[in-house]
Formats: structure tokens, C-alpha cells, sequence
């Protein structure tokens, strides 16, 4: 049970967010606990115009020297056909949530679906939550600690603004955005129960200092957010929902999500200039529930 006595932010939904003249309102896959539903939220997204995300694979750069090849590990699951590259040998599950590569999606639920990661931890950063939204699992917990104290050494100040997100948390959630705007526009709005990165403890999203403009469009003009941008994958992390990728990942961008996959798999999407997890490890798009 969470103990929050600070209200926690309110949905962020692009429900303001101009491109091109036109109105453009956002899903989110971070729907923080004990919110209420907006129906404004929910039905926003309804009448933004699809953008299908960029499909190309960046090709490694030609080397002088090939790199000796590296055997996969066992555990893991990707295509050899979809490897990452040379530099990054498959190594981990895309299935197994207690994998720093597990990818969850509209098409991918986490099996099992109430999965509860082993090792939550408190990270020792600043916090804007309490109760389970303020852990990580202790892989995410130590490389977010190694972040933000970098961050902070620049003189740019971040919070953990939502992490863990359990599943029964997320049923009460989901289930309430279903009550309030239909399960249509829940599915616009929020992950259903068993879909939600949260959950895997591999993910969270940052506030920046000040408190400016937390999960709105606005925040990815914050320090925090652009000096992520810039720098988390020296610390194994990627925005999950970049820019104008959702027809992809399934979510309109959240510049305040970050995902760890590790340093040499984050540093090789950046590298590449691959936007999506989805596209990097060579799976389908998932725009959308099956």
C-alpha cells in the first residue's frame, strides 16, 4: 500500500501541444497512482494525425578490424538476423522482466503479468514520490544515482517523479479511466494492467528541480529533460517514447520517461541514431492492443 501524503502530478496529456498549426494531444504510458481520470485526457489523443515512425535500421559504421564474434548468451532471444550490432552482442531475454532488455508494448505484455521485481531499492536521489513510486530495481536504482549526481554536478537538479508501479496499482488505475471515459479512450490514455514498463522496475520518469511543467509538453524544454537527452545513455538509459514515434512504440513522447538498458546497448541506439527499443532489437510496432 502507498503512503503518498503529497498529491502526486497531475496526467500529463498534450492536450495544448502544437505541430505543424495543428492541436496535438498526447497518450501516456506513465499514468501516475492515485490520480483521477480526465476525460479531456482520455479522448484528446482521438483526433491527432497518425505519423508513421521512421523504419530504417542504421547501419554500423565499417571498421578497419572486424570484431572477433561473440557466441550469444543463452538467455537470449533476439533474431540473429536483428543482433544490435557488432559492438553489442545479443546477450539478455526480450522477455523475461527481470531482463534489462525486455521490451514491453501494446503486443507484449509481461508474463507473468503480475510480475514483482526481486530487488526494489530506493535509489539515493531526490524525491518527488513516496511508497513504491519512489523504488527501482537495484541495477536501475545505482545507474539513476550515478545520473542524477552527474546531472546535478552541472548544476541541473532532477527528481524521481513516478518509478515501480505495481500491478494491482495499474488495475486500479486502468480501471479507472475505463469507469470514467470507456475502455476506448482508457486505451488511449493509460497501459493496461500487465503492459506497463513501470512494472518491470526498469523504468521511471524525472521531474526537474524547479517543478516546472511535470509531465506536460513543456518539460522537455526543462534542464532536466534536455540534459537527459543529451547524456543518459552514458548511463544506460533512453528515452522510451522520443518524438513523433507512436506509431511505433504506442505512446506520444514522453520526455520525462526513461528506460535503462544498459551503457553499451544505450550508447549503440544513440550511436546509430535508432529512436525506438522496438526498432533497435528488430521487433514489430505496436501502435496499438492486439
Amino acid at each position: 500500500m502507498q503512503n503518498n501524503p503529497q498529491p502526486l502530478p497531475s496526467r500529463r496529456v498534450f492536450a495544448s501541444f502544437l505541430t505543424a498549426g495543428a492541436g496535438m494531444a498526447a497518450l501516456a504510458a506513465c499514468t501516475p497512482d492515485n490520480t483521477t481520470p480526465s476525460p479531456v485526457a482520455a479522448n484528446a489523443a482521438s483526433d491527432v494525425p497518425s505519423t508513421s515512425a521512421a523504419s530504417s535500421v542504421a547501419t554500423p559504421g565499417a571498421a578497419t578490424t572486424e570484431p572477433a564474434p561473440v557466441e550469444p548468451a543463452p538467455s537470449s532471444d533476439i533474431p540473429a538476423s536483428t543482433a544490435p550490432s557488432h559492438s553489442v552482442a545479443p546477450q539478455h531475454s526480450l522477455t523475461d522482466p527481470a531482463s534489462p532488455w525486455v521490451v514491453v508494448n501494446k503486443h507484449r505484455p509481461l508474463a507473468p503479468q503480475d510480475f514483482v521485481p526481486a530487488d526494489l531499492v530506493q535509489p539515493g536521489v531526490r524525491l518527488a514520490v513516496s511508497g513504491e513510486a519512489a523504488l527501482l530495481n537495484s541495477t536501475t536504482a545505482s545507474a539513476a544515482e550515478k545520473m542524477f549526481g552527474a546531472a546535478a554536478a552541472e548544476g541541473v537538479i532532477m527528481t524521481l517523479a513516478s518509478g515501480y508501479r505495481s500491478y494491482s496499482t495499474q488495475v486500479t488505475t486502468y480501471n479507472g479511466y475505463v469507469a470514467s471515459t470507456g475502455q476506448a479512450a482508457a486505451d488511449r490514455a493509460s497501459a493496461r494492467p500487465g503492459h506497463s514498463e513501470h512494472q518491470t522496475g526498469w523504468s521511471f520518469d524525472i521531474g526537474d528541480g524547479a517543478g516546472a511543467c511535470s509531465f506536460q509538453p513543456c518539460f522537455a524544454e526543462q534542464p532536466a529533460a534536455v540534459w537527459a537527452k543529451a547524456n543518459a545513455h552514458k548511463f544506460g538509459f533512453v528515452v522510451r517514447y522520443p518524438w513523433m514515434f507512436h506509431d511505433t512504440t504506442g505512446y506520444f513522447y514522453e520526455s520525462w520517461h526513461l528506460r535503462y538498458i544498459g551503457v553499451e546497448a544505450a550508447t549503440d541506439m544513440v550511436t546509430r541514431g535508432i529512436a525506438t527499443v522496438e526498432e533497435y532489437f528488430g521487433l514489430e510496432a505496436a501502435p496499438d492492443y492486439l
